[in-house]
């Protein structure tokens, strides 16, 4: 694998590959010794062009546990902020002599672009790119609902059958598209429920059901896995719903609905969470949520994808 762009472009034995070699990352951080040499004398760069906490910080722990040097390059104060290209900024990390470059960008097909353009030789990782996709997050969350339904160290395994409902601002939510090609690549079968006006143009065109009413998908059948998305207000520049009070008394998964629930539902969120909006606290602390762990996994999932990017091995050797 020379790059990671989108889920859609993998493959399902692709896909369970890098779910598998997670496991084996995930084991090593049960060491006394939590670093493998595999990466040494490679240099990953994180390139933000987006502010970023959780995705940054993860990529760089994983880098790092794999030994690889780590550059941190922020837009905000850099050469970009002073009109800097995109190609300038590519060629000038390529005579740095970067291996890997993961990259978070407010357009979407930026990481695509620089993929393609021959601006710099290195495999190129997606962390986010407009309203397109984020791979990575896709893939935490599907190793996360493997591991919580079929048992860590499960391997060979995707999500047949499993039932999941995705919940809220799907129009500009990266990480819902991203898991919706995933999730029906390991067979899941995904439902999408949001206000109309929070819902893509050409979401009939997605291997999805849709619904407009929670309280209503949740009645027809309870899923496996419920997972809650952020309102991204920043992205808003309209009123994409009357107000806060009724987006979380029709949409959002309050105490009521969680108790409603089987204890076996598992409740996801990508974070960062806008508590008492899409999600009660109870809902977000409770045993059944896994949002904790999708921050744990996260690392051993993003360790998967620079391993498998800068080595092109399926096999993890310690």
């Amino acid at each position: 694998m020379r790059h990671l762009l989108s889920t859609s472009e993998l493959s399902r034995d692709a896909a369970i590959d890098l779910l598998d070699i997670s496991e084996d990352m995930a084991a090593v951080a049960d060491r006394e010794n939590k670093k493998l040499p595999t990466l040494r004398g490679k240099t990953v760069v994180n390139l933000f062009f987006e502010d970023s906490t959780r995705t940054r910080i993860s990529f760089e722990a994983a880098a790092k546990r794999l030994s690889a040097d780590v550059i941190n390059f922020s837009a905000k104060g850099s050469s970009v902020s002073k009109g800097e290209s995109l190609k300038d900024t590519a060629q000038t990390l390529s005579a740095m002599g970067a291996d890997a470059v993961v990259i978070r960008h407010g357009a979407s097909g930026a990481p695509a672009v620089l993929a393609a353009s021959g601006w710099i030789d290195a495999g190129i990782i997606n962390a986010g790119d407009g309203t397109h996709e984020h791979p990575t997050q896709a893939l935490l969350d599907a190793f996360t609902m493997r591991r919580r339904l079929h048992g860590a160290g499960s391997r060979g395994k995707g999500l047949d059958g499993v039932s999941v409902t995705i919940v809220g601002d799907i129009v500009h939510s990266r990480v819902a598209r991203s898991n919706v090609w995933l999730l029906k690549t390991l067979g899941a079968e995904v439902r999408l429920v949001a206000p109309a006006t929070l819902l893509p143009v050409a979401v009939h065109t997605w291997p999805v059901t849709v619904d407009y009413d929670l309280d209503h998908a949740l009645g027809e059948s309870a899923p496996d896995v419920i997972m809650m998305l952020r309102i991204q207000q920043e992205r808003m520049n309209q009123a994409f719903f009357p107000n806060p009070r009724e987006y979380s008394n029709v949409w959002g998964l309050s105490n009521a609905r969680w108790i409603g629930l089987p204890a076996t539902t598992l409740v996801m969120h990508p974070g960062p969470m806008n508590r008492g909006l899409e999600i009660s606290s109870a809902a977000a602390d409770s045993p059944q949520s896994t949002i904790l762990e999708q921050v744990a996994n996260g690392v051993s999932v993003r360790m998967a994808t620079l391993y498998t990017v800068l080595t092109g091995n399926r096999e993890v050797h310690a």
